[in-house]
């Protein structure tokens, strides 16, 4: 569906103004759409997110740090993430043994069970096929970055 009709307005400046409000439009329609994947696991998205990065860290430990370069929403505080994440016993947490102050994080194997669950359950390609050949999707990715610059 068209931009206009979904947000029941065609007053753009331009082009650009249009663009702006359908990429900021779509992000909220996408997190909606997989706010109720995650809400049945118990988790934000931002938790899954930490959960994917410490899946691909695996079997290596993170840091916070390493969390919050990796993360997709920056503006997420890592450290409260994890701790939620660590409550859940969906990760761990224990003093690096080679750096008493650095904290080593690791997803545990209720983490991963998990993560494997939803993986079946959840296909991202599912989101988008159904609307992009897989070269609309190439292109699109293409210009996000583009955009991004």
């Amino acid at each position: 569906m068209k931009i206009e009709d979904e947000i029941l307005s065609s007053k753009f400046e331009d082009n650009y103004h249009k663009a702006l409000i359908n990429i900021s439009y779509t992000h909220s329609w996408l997190s909606n759409l997989l706010r109720g994947n995650f809400e049945k696991y118990n988790l934000t998205s931002q938790q899954f997110n930490v959960l994917r990065i410490l899946r691909g860290q695996s079997p290596k430990p993170a840091t916070i740090n390493m969390i919050k370069e990796r993360m997709l929403d920056k503006m997420s505080d890592a450290s409260r993430i994890v701790d939620r994440l660590v409550q859940k016993e969906l990760v761990s947490r224990c003093t690096n043994n080679n750096d008493r102050r650095a904290v080593d994080i690791r997803i545990t194997t209720k983490g991963l069970e998990l993560l494997s669950k939803m993986d079946v359950e959840i296909k991202t390609s599912d989101l988008l096929r159904h609307n992009l050949t897989e070269e609309e999707a190439s292109t699109l990715s293409d210009l996000l970055d583009k955009f991004r610059g």
